[in-house]
């Protein structure tokens, strides 16, 4: 068997104080490389990442997380990854549930995994999601459910895991360069035909962890919804976006 790489990428803002424990938390010998992307972070984030003997890629300026990525899947593919797994380095999503993400995309049963926040109700508000993103959260992925024609308990968490053919198909250099690019790179999964799994995965909230506010979530779900318009259209081939654009 052909023993296949799998890469980390940790897209960097402000993560000074929790970068190391979310390293220290990924089980040894797991992956082969872990990439630092600091989008300008005000902090000491990237001396903590070459500390711990990462690769790290700083941006001169702040691109916004949608931009971070882009540069995070950028690094990954040109070393040769063939899974690429994205966690937050703030240490809201557990880090040593790495492997269940990894082993449905190895096995070829899933395409794309994300690891769900929401296993019930009372275990995502007893880990300190605020009330107001449980039900804008649950509102809108409902509504994704419906016209993606997919199952899950979450489409908007941050910790995901994607084979190298999605990423070498689906057109994310076109996504936004904010927080709707994870959206947006949902919708062109589906609208691909990749297939979409989950697995439960415990989030902390806290004040280091990275989090929108109340207005920044209203633009965002704001942003949710027209994504899915833009779905509609392109299969009813009604109109044509960019982020549906074959490469």
């Amino acid at each position: 068997m052909v023993k296949l790489k799998i890469v980390v990428v940790m897209p960097a803002y402000h993560a000074e104080k929790t970068i190391a424990k979310t390293v220290q938390d990924i089980p040894a010998g797991v992956v082969d490389e872990i990439i630092v992307v600091d989008d300008a972070s005000r902090d000491n984030t990237v001396k903590m990442a070459r500390d711990l003997g990462l690769q790290v890629y700083v941006h001169e300026k702040n691109l916004g997380y949608g931009g971070n990525q882009k540069t995070c899947y950028q690094k990954a593919l040109a070393q040769g990854a063939d899974i690429i797994v994205m966690v937050h380095p703030d240490y809201q999503y557990d880090s040593r549930l790495i492997p269940n993400m990894i082993k449905p995309l190895t096995a070829g049963w899933y395409d794309v995994m994300l690891g769900s926040r929401i296993r019930t109700r009372a275990e995502a508000l007893a880990g300190g999601m605020p009330l107001y993103k449980y039900i804008s959260n649950r509102a809108l992925t409902f509504v994704e459910n419906i016209f993606f024609g997919q199952n899950l308990s979450e489409f908007h968490t941050g910790f995901r895991a994607y084979t190298r053919k999605a990423l070498d198909t689906i057109p994310w250099q076109n996504n936004s360069n904010n927080f709707v690019f994870d959206t947006e790179f949902l919708a062109a999964a589906v609208y691909f035909g990749f297939r979409l799994g989950e697995t439960p995965v415990p989030a902390r909230y806290f004040k280091e962890a990275s989090s929108i506010n109340f207005l920044n979530s209203m633009v965002y779900g704001l942003s949710t919804l027209a994504v899915i318009g833009k779905f509609v259209l392109q299969k009813l081939r009604l109109g044509s976006f960019k982020i549906f654009k074959v490469r």
